[in-house]
């Protein structure tokens, strides 16, 4: 039958929803003629049952829905904790750097492609970043040490002893210092030129940072430091001073805060909230949005602002949100949690990391030439 293509059932009953078609509810099968293809919600159908092929559905309709189809990158064993791009380098590409419970962050190209393993930890790793030129990685683990890595080599350059878990780690833009927070709800600031000196200690009253456990710590600018924690606090820091200077409360613990450096701001997790909070915080400019479900993670598009993705502890999902909150995509292919997310720096894919072991990397724009994903014609 000219002008027509097999799709899966999951997309044309999509399509059918929009329309408010009906559907066979004993073959749950579909096909869609004369399609007008500039308004696929409004068009004018005559549905039939095909008992014996596959779904047939409009080529023109069909090529502006292309199917999110993931790049799977495994190598981890253990579920995947973390996830975080480097930004866009001197040649255009860029890196992604992998926490994982087996202890052994993985150094990965744009492309998905394996570099390397960073190999020293005694303990599941729950955060690791990379320096802004990328030269270095910063780690933090359960075995109660943060390591500064060099990327080219993957030799361990400094081992920071904490007195429990370190949850999260920071490294300064010119890679001049080092912050850690965790499981003693303290974060720390250490000196990598001085790496044999003591630690100075951020602290809001008496000897602790946090009421719970410090959760995420990034690093703004030149001189400022925000952490979140279990407290469900969100704290800024003048590192030149070490003092506390202003401070935000969730009614709930905070699940994941990352830093968007294109959009100049926080995206934080908590509850059934997303909160999207510039860096500096002047009282005005915040949004936040309440989910039907819990996020584990969430990540702003660096280029558009025009959406997010979030995962979720809850299901297997990933989800794809309107800045309004309204669900555009829910992509299926994990197998475990979603416990992590993040956009690429050009915007044009985004990772999920999951207790499956797994990472996967999406198409922003599925169907486009990118990487290791062909374009079709």
């Amino acid at each position: 039958m000219p002008g027509y293509v097999r799709v899966e059932a999951e997309e044309i009953i999509g399509v059918a929803r929009k329309g408010n078609l009906p559907r066979d509810r004993t073959h749950g099968q579909l096909a869609v003629k004369n399609v007008s293809t500039s308004s696929p919600s409004q068009c004018a159908a005559r549905l039939y049952h095909d008992y014996d092929k596959f779904l047939l559905f409009s080529y023109d309709l069909m090529s502006t829905h292309q199917k999110a189809t993931p790049l799977v990158a495994p190598g981890h064993t253990r579920p995947v904790t973390h996830l975080s791009f480097s930004g866009i380098q001197d040649d255009g590409t860029y890196m992604l750097v992998s926490s994982c419970k087996d202890g052994n962050p993985m150094l990965r190209e744009w492309t998905g492609d394996w570099i390397g393993t960073f190999l020293g930890h005694k303990g599941a790793v729950w955060s690791t970043k990379l320096s802004l030129d990328s030269s270095r990685a910063a780690s933090g683990s359960a075995d109660f040490t943060a390591k500064i890595w060099d990327t080219y080599t993957g030799n361990a350059i400094h081992s920071f002893p904490h007195n429990h878990i370190v949850r999260t780690v920071a490294l300064s833009p010119t890679s001049s210092h080092l912050l850690t927070g965790g499981q003693e709800k303290k974060v720390r600031i250490f000196d990598l030129g001085r790496p044999d000196a003591e630690p100075d200690f951020l602290c809001d009253s008496g000897i602790l940072s946090h009421e719970g456990m410090v959760k995420s710590v990034v690093w703004i600018g030149d001189h400022t430091g925000v952490t979140a924690g279990e407290d469900g606090k969100i704290k800024w820091w003048d590192l030149r001073t070490r003092n506390l200077t202003t401070m935000l409360t969730f009614p709930n613990p905070i699940t994941s805060m990352e830093w968007s450096p294109q959009t100049q701001r926080l995206v934080v997790t908590s509850g059934n909230t997303v909160a999207f909070i510039p860096g500096l915080p002047t009282g005005q400019g915040m949004h936040t949005l309440n989910l039907p479900y819990s996020p584990s993670s969430a990540s702003i598009h660096p280029i558009l602002q025009d959406r997010f993705v979030t995962g979720n502890s809850g299901d297997e999902w990933v989800r794809v949100h309107g800045m309004d909150g309204e669900e555009r995509e829910v992509l299926k292919g994990h197998h475990g949690p979603v416990h992590c997310v993040e956009f690429s720096p050009d915007g044009e894919m985004y990772a999920s990391g999951s207790e499956d072991g797994t990472i996967r990397l999406w198409q922003t724009t599925p169907g486009k030439t990118y990487g290791l994903w062909q374009g079709q014609n």
